[in-house]
């Protein structure tokens, strides 16, 4: 019962597939599916800005482990956000990575985009995407899919997790992490699950106000709440970086593109 009920959610035979958190990670992940993180506000962004700037991101899940883990790879840890600047330069605020040095090693905390990268270490090939560069993580995709007919893709929706669990779970759908799917999802041109159609969809009747979506949806609302509204206007700009992050080993770099002869 268990292996039909896994294909039968696995949205077999279509190369472009969409899944939620950790559990959309690890069959994805057993699938040797490509996967795709996408944590908008704000994990991916601030890991796509730091990648971009050239930075080498290290996610991992908390911050008792970012500060282990920082001294095993000679990094830094980044901090909360309301630490910076007493304690640290960098925290989940992509603006805090504007001005990172080059070759930079940091080590990001977070529950749901690192962790769910976490979990992604044994794919084949993981990705973090945002809306900041979803056209550049679609080519990155479609390079992949063209060199390998018989791979698909699975973009993960992070979403956010209750402070108390509810009797649904720790989970929460974030509508912020959908539409940067649905982004991503939206230049790919390849066969698409229902699931992934209708992410699409939600991105493409939302394309045209995505900084009010993401500055009004729940997540946000706690965002400029805590005094970041800036997080989510740097969030909501789309394509603005070429920069697509790659998971090797346990740290973040460019995806390399093959080069055009």
């Amino acid at each position: 019962m268990a292996t039909t009920q896994s294909h039968r959610h696995s949205q077999h035979p279509y190369r472009c597939r969409l899944d939620w958190g950790w559990r959309g990670v690890h069959q994805a992940t057993d699938r040797k599916n490509v996967v795709v993180i996408v944590d908008t506000l704000t994990f991916s962004t601030t890991a796509v800005t730091a990648v971009h700037q050239g930075g080498i991101i290290y996610p991992c899940t908390s911050q008792e482990d970012a500060v282990v883990l920082a001294q095993e790879v000679g990094g830094e840890p980044a901090v909360l956000r309301e630490e910076v600047p007493a304690k640290g330069r960098f925290s989940l605020s992509p603006g805090s990575f504007l001005a990172l040095e080059p070759g930079s090693k940091i080590v990001l905390a977070s529950p749901n985009g690192a962790t769910c990268c976490g979990y992604g270490k044994q794919d084949p090939c993981l990705l973090v995407g945002s809306l900041v560069n979803a056209r550049a993580v679609a080519a990155a995709l479609s390079e992949l899919l063209d060199r390998d007919p018989n791979l698909s893709v699975t973009v993960i929706a992070c979403g956010e997790r209750w402070g108390v669990p509810s009797e649904d779970g720790p989970l929460r759908v974030a509508v912020e992490d959908y539409l940067g799917a649905g982004a991503i999802l939206s230049y790919l041109d390849y066969s698409k699950s229902p699931e992934a159609r209708v992410c699409q969809g939600g991105f493409a009747q939302a394309v045209g106000d995505l900084e009010t979506l993401l500055w009004d949806c729940a997540t946000g609302r706690a965002l400029r709440e805590g005094g970041f509204g800036e997080d989510i206007e740097h969030a909501a700009h789309l394509n603005v970086y070429e920069t697509v992050p790659f998971l090797q080993k346990n740290h973040l770099e460019p995806f390399a593109f093959l080069q055009e002869d």
